[in-house]
């Protein structure tokens, strides 16, 4: 009888994430029922958002995975074999499938992809990557050219777009950043008009620096002391989109915010945000964020890790910054 592997969660993580979280099983292969079609997964996304997944907090936007089931994770695969009327043998797929081999799927949240498109872009720019910078950028930004934004978590995946995307609209685009290589990638690659290095500059000074007339955007993705830098140095009027909290994330408290005062004299915008909240918007969104692919103003780079179990190390890149752009499993 053929099996194929999967990774179920069975601890909740207290520290650095490892393979003590998680259990690797063998699963019989199952085969597609009425309205069901059968995905081979070929690559999967490690995803900053997978760290509060994992945590028992049953009020966050999306319920905790359950231990002894399988990890969840967004990826791209192909289908095998189908009994639904909307996906045939040999289309391309993009979905929530897990840390497994195989998964099956009624079609719910599930998208065909450009087959002539490679597997690193698609992961790196259309999937969540991409809608989410577009979404917090266009969506509660509202950037106008000529503004300052900041961005933290510059050099990931989001972050890296959302600069970009700043940048094509003709605002002054200042990246934070944890390596001098990831510095000169922003600028030098990615056309970033500065780099804050939070491990080694003086945060203040460096942003007085790059942001000489203050700042009117920040794009948050990692919380951490640069949040309370840049939050003294937010204009009037100035929006905060509040995405990640990774400083935070398996914290056993959370770091103070900063004073609400500010909010009040400078009149600020500051809203979080989730992606599940607006998948319904996505081709709304890919519609905004295709032209600048086109037109060759949005670059990636992937970080690809082999084998399924390689994502139970992983994870724990995210927190020594240890990535160098996307992290991406390849099958």
């Amino acid at each position: 009888m053929s099996t194929y592997t999967a990774i179920n969660l069975i601890k909740r993580p207290s520290g650095p994430i490892g393979p003590d979280l998680f259990e690797v099983v063998e699963k019989t292969v199952p085969t597609a029922g009425d309205g069901e079609f059968l995905v081979r997964q070929t690559h999967m996304s490690l995803d900053p958002a997978m760290l509060g997944w994992m945590s028992p907090d049953t009020e966050s936007y999306i319920p905790p995975v359950e231990l002894g089931s399988v990890m969840r994770s967004s990826g791209l695969g192909e289908v095998i074999e189908s009994n639904h009327p909307d996906f045939s043998v040999g289309d391309r797929v993009m979905g929530m499938f897990g840390w497994q081999e195989l998964a099956i799927s009624t079609g719910k949240g599930v998208n065909k992809v450009d087959a002539s498109l490679p597997a690193d872009m698609l992961l790196s720019v259309f999937a969540l990557p991409g809608l989410t910078a577009t979404q917090g950028l266009y969506g509660i930004g509202k950037p106008k050219a000529g503004e300052t934004i900041v961005v933290s978590g510059a050099a990931g995946s989001v972050g890296s777009i959302v600069g970009q995307l700043a940048k094509a609209d003709g605002l002054r685009v200042i990246g934070v950043v944890g390596s001098e290589d990831k510095a000169s990638w922003i600028i030098n690659d990615l056309g970033f008009d500065g780099a804050v290095n939070y491990k080694t500059d003086d945060l203040g000074a460096k942003l007085d620096e790059l942001a000489p007339e203050g700042i009117d955007l920040y794009f948050e993705n990692t919380g951490g002391p640069i949040q309370h830098r840049v939050f003294e140095r937010m204009n009037a009027h100035g929006r905060i989109m509040v995405c990640g909290m990774i400083a935070d994330y398996t914290a056993r408290e959370p770091s103070p915010g900063p004073n609400w005062i500010n909010i009040i004299k400078k009149r600020l915008l500051i809203q979080g945000f989730t992606m599940p909240d607006h998948l319904h918007q996505a081709p709304q969104l890919l519609e905004k964020l295709t032209p600048y692919v086109q037109q060759g103003k949005i670059k990636y780079r992937a970080h690809t890790l082999e084998g399924l179990e390689s994502a139970m190390t992983g994870l724990n890149l995210f927190f020594t910054g240890g990535n160098d752009g996307k992290l991406i499993v390849k099958l």
